[in-house]
């Protein structure tokens, strides 16, 4: 006589979930048709006329197009970028806030030993935006030609040729360690607090060289104050077609690209994260948005799925961690 009533129990249960997750997904579908409700607030970790900052802004002015409310860029420099993605790790997950992440992201998690959010599991991939490599820079006036010139000067005198980057933990930096690793030398990093500072630090004699996003250092190279001598991608760039990677110049096995991407608190609604990836296409084919994109930074548009830069986020924390314990960088 139970079995009856303990049936209609577990049918009354199963028809309850089901009216639940109905119920949730007609909710969520509903916040989607109607995102954003107000200004949605995009983040990044860099200095204003960098290269993320860059991206961000011209982003920020097709996404408004597309969903109909202002995008505002907020710069929140500090602690290599890590101090943008614990704000928006910490925010409500309805995608009012945004993060405009770079190749960084990935390298904080190899970079410190307790971050206040999980690289991964705090964030809501949406989509890549942009992929770049970096110049290695030197004045004009700098007696180094090519980055053979470069690397003999550093064999021949151990530990007195200084390179600047973006930041402790940025994608400059450890462009730049990965290069001294690769290429068996050993030079100083000395960290500024952005690409335009980096630059700046090199045009005041500071440096000696620099590991720059195309962005910031291009301008300088055009008007005949920078010289650049590799790129440290695994081909030319475009823009300076002259100008050889590091590979061509003897150093075996190294390239490096960075990205940037944007992404959502965990939790985000996937409604809304598909509302966003679709925006962010839509954005990107626009020929004119990726002819401003490249221009402006010297690298390749390309969106992606969620799931894609999720998957170059997690092989990137394990490259970054591997160089990390190889080439025995101090961890923050």
């Amino acid at each position: 006589m139970n079995k009856p009533i303990k049936r209609r129990r577990l049918l009354a249960c199963l028809a309850m979930t089901t009216t639940m997750g109905i119920g949730m997904l007609s909710s969520a579908q509903a916040q989607a048709a109607t995102y954003p409700e107000r200004p949605v607030r995009v983040l990044h970790g860099f200095a204003a006329g960098g290269n993320a900052d860059t991206v961000a802004r011209i982003l920020a002015v097709a996404l408004q197009q597309r969903l109909g409310q202002p995008f505002v860029v907020e710069p929140k420099v500090g602690a290599g970028g890590t101090m943008a993605s614990d704000a928006v790790a910490k925010a409500a997950p309805d995608g009012h806030v945004l993060l405009l992440a770079t190749g960084g992201h990935a390298i904080a998690a190899a970079m410190n030993d307790k971050l206040p959010y999980d690289t991964e599991k705090s964030f809501a991939p949406i989509s890549s935006v942009t992929a770049f490599s970096f110049l290695v820079v030197v004045q004009n006036a700098s007696p180094l030609r090519s980055l053979r010139d470069l690397l003999a000067s550093a064999r021949a005198k151990p530990d007195t040729l200084t390179y600047g980057s973006a930041g402790i933990g940025t994608g400059q930096h450890m462009a730049g360690a990965f290069l001294a690793h690769k290429a068996g030398i050993s030079a100083t990093h000395v960290p500024y607090r952005g690409d335009a500072a980096s630059i700046n630090a090199l045009l005041g004699s500071e440096v000696d060289f620099v590991l720059a996003a195309p962005t910031t250092a291009v301008q300088h190279i055009r008007v005949g104050k920078l010289r650049a001598l590799a790129v440290s991608g695994g081909s030319r760039w475009s823009g300076l077609p002259d100008v050889p990677t590091a590979a061509e110049q003897g150093v075996r096995d190294y390239e490096v690209r960075s990205w940037t991407a944007l992404m959502a608190p965990a939790g985000t609604p996937a409604p809304v994260i598909e509302r966003l990836n679709a925006a962010v296409r839509s954005a990107l084919a626009d020929p004119a948005i990726r002819q401003k994109l490249e221009d402006a930074t010297g690298g390749d548009v390309r969106a992606s799925s969620p799931k894609e830069l999720a998957a170059t986020l997690s092989s990137d924390v394990q490259r970054w961690t591997q160089l990390v314990k190889d080439a025995r960088i101090q961890r923050e």
